[in-house]
């Protein structure tokens, strides 16, 4: 059974995750198919909102000076990675939603008025206002690039690389029976489509728990 693993999350994260696979003693391989940058955005009055809605660090990672004007407000971040690097930044996280991003608006109970800062490709949430403080731009992929992999399994971090990977394997003539999909929600495995050999998915939307499906599946030691 193949050992090897393709990661295409954008960094930071791609690295972090090839090194947890390899130190699983994977063969892990970086494709990252976006790369994050940072927008242009004004800030909104602080005093409009209960709460910042934080679905990714990238919002933390690229926001910028903007933020020093938000600090005042609690922060529900969705995963306990966008929860560390709220902190990181010295802001304040009350609530910590590991079931996506319904659950922890939910959680957020009488904060009625939330800030959603995140990137231009977003999941809209209903009565949340939402700011894009970064975007994630596709990465070109050479032709062919996808064909010299040995039965791997691809490990999506999101809607968006679920499709395009599709996109590309049907380009590059991938056998997809021979591949095998982790992915981190079931959107994102639907997003996939089929003709994989397998497709799982992850119990909690964080990486720590599609790195557990891998081991689970007695795919990683």
């Amino acid at each position: 059974m193949s050992r090897e693993a393709l990661v295409l999350r954008p960094e930071p994260g791609n690295a972090r995750t090839s090194d947890a696979l390899r130190q699983a003693g994977w063969i892990a391989h970086c494709l990252p198919l976006f790369e994050v940058m940072a927008l242009p955005w004004a800030v909104p009055d602080p005093t409009r909102y209960d709460a910042l809605l934080l679905t990714s660090a990238n919002a933390v990672r690229h926001g910028g000076s903007g933020l020093d004007q938000l600090r005042t407000l609690p922060v529900v971040a969705v995963g306990q990675a966008t929860a560390a690097a709220a902190r990181d930044a010295r802001f304040r996280v009350t609530i910590v939603g590991s079931s996506g991003v319904t659950a922890a608006v939910a959680a957020a109970g009488s904060m009625k008025r939330l800030l959603h800062l995140g990137g231009r490709h977003h999941v809209s949430v209903p009565g949340v206002d939402a700011l894009a403080v970064y975007t994630s731009e596709a990465v070109a992929v050479p032709a062919g690039a996808l064909a010299g992999y040995d039965a791997p399994t691809a490990l999506l971090h999101s809607v968006r690389a679920a499709e395009r990977l599709e996109h590309l394997a049907a380009r590059d003539g991938v056998a997809r029976s021979a591949w095998c999909i982790a992915a981190l929600s079931p959107a994102i495995a639907k997003a996939a489509g089929e003709g994989w050999g397998r497709i799982q998915v992850a119990q909690k939307p964080s990486d720590a728990a599609l790195l557990a499906l891998l081991r689970r599946d007695g795919r990683a030691d």
